[in-house]
């Protein structure tokens, strides 16, 4: 509307962020601007409205709060009192037309940074053209920016606590999850009718959250803002996601029915177990899983090779996943991060991933070795922009049929270079692993006799699972043995500490104690091991290890300290060792419950009478002194 205000070279910013940064300090003056952002293979046109308020925030952005816990972002409405729990579901809906990008968030008091809400946008559509119509689905992984922001969840770490380690919330990284419609409408200048309702969480349950969005959408998409306020003051109702428990959780006159896995769960097995059926009408939906794929349906063009894409992401290498859709690219993406379950896949993962997310340069520069991380892409751009990175899977649409879906090839990175590149896995990756023909046979003859997907999938799912504990299992042993006895564990001096892990010690294990107990499988393995310490999953093992160990150390020092004789101790200690270890054992007490250490509440209890005991026998003064701190 007003091209003799914009800057010239504003219109060549080669981002939106770019733009933003050019015209810095002239918010204010503006009202609706037309844009021209480059994309690949020619330009995109958007139309940016700048708020003109002094905080600039977005007018037509609303918000609300749920205290449910499903979405765990820190909410603040009525009734965010003390020690009340807070979680926000934001169900983020972008309107995309030739001339507009409308953003509506619910509920109330969502907090967004304007780089998220962006990034949000970009990743609510398609980011590779496509003429196909209907409904699709799909979801993505982003980065938080502006600090960290927590809720009580976060803070209290109960749930992460129990929860098995691939399905802890994340302080660090929203998952988002998107029901995109694209049907035709000549009203439209594109002659489509574009929109996406996004459902954004710290819960990695794409199984729940994308049924319930195949529950909202689709009314939602008739209905508009109405539904949403319904379906938000249907969650904040719900219980929240305690691990081990099935739960009943209705919206929109249909209840969905769960069970929230349990860190104490037998590996490879979660049953929802149905109860009082006969109270709820209608039946429910049931929900075998609320987080596992069908591993079959997205490994298929990769059978074959699923020892070598299993030992890529065991080692944290980094991958691009090619796909022709964010529903193809969201899905291989996460299968390839649950198959090292029950290990916890430590790098960072992106399902989908587009041209305007704020680590495109991190990502695409060749001035550094690429990132320790699992990326999906649909844009043909990224053919070229990654064709440096070490490990790329191009695949196609994903369709099951009465034969072995054709496989695709093992290639050379050189022949990765054209628009038109063939479907493959295109490494100079050597597998310190043979493949397991037994498994592939298996999986032929249940495509022969047309067994259902689900039991494929859960034959590929168990060697995976077992391939991995096969893996593991050594490792637990070792580090176990690190251990301090416990008898060298004594009241009145601080805990011994865990031995160093040595990994030539522990290489010396295998020989008598290694994976070839538990697995078939021949190999390399001494070398595999080798190249995994320098992974960020033996990192990331570790740590959470030493930990859980630590605290095990706290507790049992603490059990000690209960059965010790503190009296008898004390006859002989002066006042400054006294007043010393009531600051001490107050300093552990706090750390116990602070960190939810494995000890009895009774424990803990008696470590507070001690602790009154002691500062009893001090003379007034003292007592005074201590009894105020």
């Amino acid at each position: 509307r007003h091209w003799n205000r914009l800057p010239r070279e504003a219109v060549a910013a080669p981002s939106l962020e770019g733009f933003k940064a050019r015209l810095d300090g002239a918010w204010s003056n503006l009202v609706w601007w037309e844009v021209s952002l480059p994309m690949a293979g020619g330009w995109n046109w958007m139309i940016l409205k700048v708020p003109s308020n002094s905080d600039h925030s977005c007018p037509f952005l609303r918000s609300g709060y749920d205290p449910s816990g499903y979405f765990g972002v820190r909410g603040r409405g009525q009734g965010d009192g003390e020690g009340q729990t807070g979680g926000v579901p934001c169900s983020l809906q972008a309107e995309r037309s030739q001339h507009r990008t409308g953003l509506l968030v619910y509920p109330y008091d969502f907090r967004l940074t304007e780089k998220e809400k962006t990034s949000i946008c970009y990743l609510s559509f398609p980011d590779s053209y496509s003429g196909g119509l209907g409904d699709t689905q799909f979801s993505f992984r982003l980065r938080q920016s502006g600090g960290q922001r927590t809720s009580h969840y976060e803070d209290d770490g109960e749930y992460n606590r129990e929860a098995p380690l691939t399905l802890q919330r994340e302080s660090a990284h929203y998952f988002g999850y998107v029901y995109f419609r694209q049907v035709k409408d000549s009203s439209m200048k594109r002659g489509y009718f574009q929109k996406s309702l996004v459902l954004v969480s710290r819960l990695p349950y794409v199984n729940l959250f994308q049924s319930l969005l195949q529950l909202i959408a689709p009314e939602y998409f008739d209905k508009l803002e109405p539904c949403l306020e319904a379906v938000c003051n249907e969650i904040d109702q719900w219980p929240p996601p305690v691990p081990g428990q099935t739960l009943n959780l209705p919206v929109m006159g249909v209840v969905i029915q769960v069970r929230i896995p349990s860190r104490v769960d037998k590996p490879g097995s979660s049953p929802v177990k149905q109860f009082n059926q006969e109270n709820l009408l209608p039946a429910p939906m049931v929900l075998p899983s609320i987080h596992e794929l069908d591993l079959f349906r997205c490994f298929q063009p990769v059978l074959i090779h699923i020892q070598m894409l299993w030992e890529l992401m065991l080692l944290g290498e980094p991958i691009v996943v090619m796909a022709p859709s964010p529903t193809v690219s969201s899905e291989m993406v996460l299968a390839l991060t649950s198959c090292l379950a029950p290990l916890r896949y430590c790098c960072d993962y992106r399902p989908y991933f587009t041209i305007h997310d704020s680590e495109f340069k991190e990502y695409t520069t060749r001035t550094q070795a690429p990132p320790n991380i699992v990326v999906g892409v649909t844009n043909p751009f990224f053919i070229k922009t990654l064709q440096h990175w070490p490990h790329i899977l191009r695949v196609g649409e994903l369709r099951m049929s009465g034969d072995l879906p054709k496989q695709v090839k093992v290639k050379k990175l050189a022949k990765l270079k054209t628009l038109d590149t063939k479907p493959g896995i295109y490494t100079s990756y050597k597998t310190f692993l043979h493949k397991d023909k037994t498994l592939i046979k298996r999986l032929l003859k249940g495509i022969q006799r047309k067994r259902p997907s689900e039991v494929q999938s859960a034959l590929l799912r168990r060697h995976l699972l077992e391939l991995t504990q096969s893996f593991i299992i050594p490792l637990e042993h070792y580090i176990a043995s690190l251990m301090p006895l416990q008898r060298a564990i004594t009241p009145w001096k601080n805990p011994p500490q865990i031995r160093p892990f040595r990994q030539e010690d522990f290489m010396k294990t295998l020989e008598h104690a290694g994976p070839q107990l538990t697995c078939l499988l021949k190999g390399d393995w001494l070398g595999l091991y080798r190249r995994f310490f320098k992974s960020p999953n033996f990192d990331g093992w570790y740590r959470q290890r030493h930990k859980e160990m630590t605290q095990k150390l706290e507790a049992l020092h603490l059990e000690a300290i209960c059965e010790a004789n503190i009296v008898a101790w004390m006859k002989d200690k002066s006042e400054v060792e006294i007043v010393d270890l009531v600051l001490k054992l107050r300093e552990k007490l706090v750390r116990a419950r602070c960190q939810h250490l494995p000890v009895k509440e009774e424990t803990l209890q008696r470590v507070g009478l001690y602790i009154e005991t002691i500062i009893g026998s001090l003379p007034e003064d003292l007592q005074a002194v201590l009894h105020h701190h």
